[in-house]
């Protein structure tokens, strides 16, 4: 039969008690183990609700986001669609005005007797004490061809640009 019954040990009682002392122990090992994690999962999901928390955030703020995104879209259109309009406007109202002054010049001409339009069918004619710009004049030449200082020849003059002169243009001679 059996060797280990029919043999009186006394060991065998003994390994149960120390295995059974091992179970213990690794049982209470376990224990204090699972308590460990137990503390560690609940700090873990205090942390995971702050992330929860903050992702629900971030999906307000990308919902906001998206309304601004649309409304700042259709701002730009409706923009555009009121500069369309106002320079249609600004079109009409131009071409009116340049209607107008064209309506005014052959008015003003016939009033004025003496226009550029004028001036470009019939010669300027300068009269006593006056001088008819020709082309390359300068205010300089002038004064010199006529024997007066530039300076009086400027200021009986003072409403003639002396940088723009134009062919034709009658301006004062001053006295010698």
């Amino acid at each position: 039969m059996d060797t280990i019954s029919r043999e009186n040990n006394s060991i065998l009682p003994v390994a149960g008690v120390v295995v059974g002392v091992l179970a213990l122990l690794l049982g209470g090992f376990a224990l204090v183990k699972a308590s460990g994690l137990q503390k560690s999962m609940a700090a873990q999901d205090e942390k995971l609700a702050r992330v929860d928390e903050v992702q629900s955030q971030v999906g307000a703020v990308s919902a906001a986001n998206d309304k601004n995104a649309r409304d700042i879209k259709s701002l730009t259109s409706t923009t555009q669609d009121a500069f369309n309009t106002v320079s249609g406007a600004l079109g009409s109202i131009q071409a009116a005005i340049t209607k107008l002054e064209e309506q005014r010049k052959p008015a003003a001409a016939a009033a004025n007797g003496n226009n550029k339009g004028a001036a470009a069918h019939t010669p300027a004619v300068a009269g006593p004490g006056e001088y008819v710009i020709k082309s390359g004049d300068t205010g300089s030449k002038i004064a010199r061809a006529q024997g007066v200082p530039l300076a009086d020849l400027m200021s009986v003059n003072p409403d003639v640009n002396w940088s723009k002169l134009h062919v034709g243009q009658k301006i004062k001679l001053p006295k010698k």
